[in-house]
C-alpha cells in the first residue's frame, strides 16, 4: 500500500458519504459515529444499514442514528435498532411521525435513547 492509498483509508474512518440507498452521510462526531438513515427502511432494505451499524457499534462505544429522512420503518428495522442497542450505546435522532408512533406502539421508545431535538445529531 502507498501512502496515497493509507492517505485515502484514514479519510473513508472520518467521514463517508454513499450514493443511493438506506445509508446516507457518515461521519465521527466527538467519541460517537453518526449515520444518516433515509427511504423505506424493510427487510429488503436493511442491509447496507445492518453493516453500516454493525461496523461503527464494533468500532464506537456511541452510534447516533439520524433517522429524520426515514419514512417508514417496519418491525425488521425495529429489531435491527433493538440489537445494535444491546452491543452499543445507540441514539436514535429526529424520528418522524411515523416512525416516532412505530417506537412508542412497541415500548421501543422506553428501551432505547430516542433523541427528538435537532442538537441530537452534532455535525462534523
Amino acid at each position: 500500500m502507498d501512502a496515497s492509498s493509507e492517505d485515502q483509508s484514514g479519510a473513508d474512518c472520518e467521514a463517508r458519504q454513499d450514493g443511493e440507498g438506506p445509508v446516507g452521510a457518515q461521519y465521527a462526531a466527538g467519541d460517537a459515529w453518526v449515520i444518516t438513515a433515509r427511504g423505506d427502511l424493510d427487510m429488503t432494505s436493511l442491509p447496507p444499514l445492518d453493516d453500516a451499524l454493525a461496523s461503527a457499534s464494533a468500532e464506537h462505544s456511541t452510534v447516533i442514528l439520524d433517522v429524520s429522512g426515514v419514512t417508514f420503518g417496519d418491525s425488521a428495522f425495529l429489531n435491527l435498532l433493538l440489537r445494535v442497542h444491546q452491543k452499543t450505546e445507540l441514539r436514535v435522532a429526529k424520528p418522524q411521525p411515523q416512525l416516532r408512533r412505530l417506537l412508542e406502539i412497541t415500548g421501543a421508545d422506553k428501551v432505547l435513547d430516542v433523541r427528538h431535538d435537532l442538537d441530537a445529531v452534532p455535525r462534523p
